[in-house]
Formats: C-alpha cells, structure tokens, sequence
C-alpha cells in the first residue's frame, strides 16, 4: 500500500533571466508520507519558495516528476492546477492575505463560496473552522479589529474549510510575536495529531522548525540533508 501523499522525482527548475538559466531547483527527489510535518529551511536563495510554489500547483517544474495523491501534477494545465488547488491545498501566508474591512467569518467563507458551496453551507462549515483554531466569538469581528495572531487563526481557518490534503505554511510566525508565534504553532500540531492533516512549512527559525517532525534543508537549489 502507497502511504505517500507526494512523490517527488528529479524535480528541476530553471528561470531564464536575460541570457542567464538560473536553476532555482536541482534534481529533488523527495516523498512526504499522509500525516507527515515536515519544515523546509535554507538560506535565502536556495529554493525554498520555488519548492513551495511547485508543491502547491502555484508553479510548474522544468524537469521531473511532481505527483500529488497519485496524480500527475507537472503535466496539468493552468486550468486543472486551479482545481487541484481549491479541493486539495490549504495556504497559509506570512503576511495573511485577509480582505481589509472583511469579517473572520467572510475571510474564511471565501475558498467555499469560489467552490460553489450554498453560502448556508459555507457558513456552517466557516463557523466551525473558526471555533477550531479558538476563534469563537470574533466571526464577525473585521480585519482591522483582529490582533495578529488572530489575523494568522483566520488564514488557518480558511485553508481547513476545503478539507485539503495537504497544508502549505509560508513562514507562517514571521509577523507574529514569540508567543503568538507558539500559538499557532500549537494549533498546527494539533491539526497534524488530531485530524492528521500534512503540513509543509517554509521556515527561517530553527526554533519553529523544531515543532515539525522532520526537516529537510535547501542549498543552492539542491536537497543537501534530512534529519
């Protein structure tokens, strides 16, 4: 039986800037098991955010293989990576990406109502990703009124709401504070153990890193060492 929710083979990316090939990834060969948290570090420049774009259909290899669930991801079109997207990735951003003048409650409806999803039904399940992540009793609370760590809890709540596969976390505590930072850290942990949901996370701090249960290391473009 295959436990692996991604499967990586040869992976390869390469820009072309000017007469330049920069080669932002190099030949990885990876598979994340169903359930796994797993942290991605490296220094900055060594395709951190190219593997993260590639692993949510945000962005296509050069070279290689990407397969999600068994699907052949690298060789869809914008169209079916859009739909891959909405039914299997949740995001989660440094930098939130909530509409300003917005409720909680409208952030995190969003994704079901792009899904077509009665709007009764979105609210429900809305509802009930917000109570997930501690959020009960700041639904209708706007953009502007919410802390940062609450602004995070939101952009958590609204990647839950598709039931996705796989979570993608791009450093999720950069605008946050320590404590705040641990927090949704814990929510993160929780969601792995309790509903076990994989998460890849991007992250600078060793000391966030050390929540995941693995982490792998970019250099260069270059997968140089797992632990």
């Amino acid at each position: 039986m295959n436990n692996n929710l991604i499967q990586l083979k040869d992976l390869s990316r390469i820009y072309i800037v000017g007469q330049s090939e920069v080669r932002a990834l190099n030949n990885i060969s990876y598979n994340v098991k169903k359930g796994d948290f797993i942290a991605i570090m490296g220094p900055s420049g060594s395709g951190k955010s190219t593997l993260m774009n590639i692993l949510g259909c945000l962005d296509r290899p050069t070279k290689g293989e990407y397969h999600l669930e068994n699907q052949e991801v690298s060789a869809m079109n914008k169209n079916q990576l859009a739909g891959l997207r909405n039914k299997k990735i949740g995001f989660v951003f440094q930098s939130f990406n909530l509409l300003p003048r917005t409720t909680a409650l409208e952030n995190t409806e969003l994704p079901l109502l792009y899904a077509n999803i009665p709007r009764k039904q979105a609210k429900e399940i809305s509802l009930n990703a917000l109570a997930s992540v501690g959020l009960k009793g700041r639904e209708y609370h706007k953009s502007n009124e919410l802390s940062g760590g609450e602004m995070q809890r939101v952009a958590i709540a609204r990647a839950l709401v598709n039931n996705p596969s796989l979570l993608l976390a791009d450093e999720p505590t950069g605008n946050l504070d320590s404590k705040m930072g641990r927090e949704v850290m814990e929510i993160f942990k929780r969601l792995n153990r309790e509903k076990k949901i994989t998460i890849i996370l991007v992250t600078h701090e060793h000391s966030i890193a050390r929540n995941a249960h693995k982490r792998i290391y970019l250099k260069d473009g270059y997968l140089v060492k797992e632990d």
